[in-house]
């Protein structure tokens, strides 16, 4: 199990949300549900940089995950003294992050504003807001050792 926020973990998390949800989760939801977010995902070539503000030795810090014509095809951790290049950057505190990983509902998260956008147009991002938070989702279920 990788440790959270680090580029191992950064890894896992870009292959779980290249990968998406499997079968027994698609089934939980409507087919027109899936076939929205994979009409979203389908040319979508947007970066996200999701931060925790207050992460031990410091902060804030970033898993940017960089999305090019539908795959996610980049992941790196940014520190606080690195240069931060995003379309949308979202923060959060530990406690949220935390949170996620047990499993609340990631559309809790964002809906109660506890992942919140800083950065970006905000009409665009929400018109892509279901797909968002299934990425958001696959981030939960992918396993981290917290420091």
């Amino acid at each position: 199990m990788a440790v959270f926020f680090t580029p191992e973990w950064a890894e896992e998390v870009r292959e779980a949300v290249d990968r998406g949800p499997g079968e027994e989760l698609r089934a939980a939801k409507l087919p027109a549900y899936w076939a929205w977010i994979d009409g979203a995902r389908a040319s979508y070539s947007s970066s996200w940089a999701l931060g925790v503000r207050d992460l031990a030795g410091g902060g804030p810090v970033y898993l940017r995950l960089g999305w090019k014509d539908g795959a996610c095809a980049e992941a790196a951790i940014v520190g606080p003294d690195d240069p931060l290049d995003a379309t949308y950057v979202l923060v959060a505190d530990f406690a949220t992050w935390r949170d996620l990983l047990a499993g609340e509902d990631p559309g809790r998260i964002v809906m109660y504003r506890r992942l919140r956008l800083q950065e970006g147009d905000v009409l665009r991002f929400f018109r892509g807001i279901y797909f968002f938070i299934e990425s958001v989702a696959a981030i939960g279920r992918v396993a981290a050792r917290l420091p």
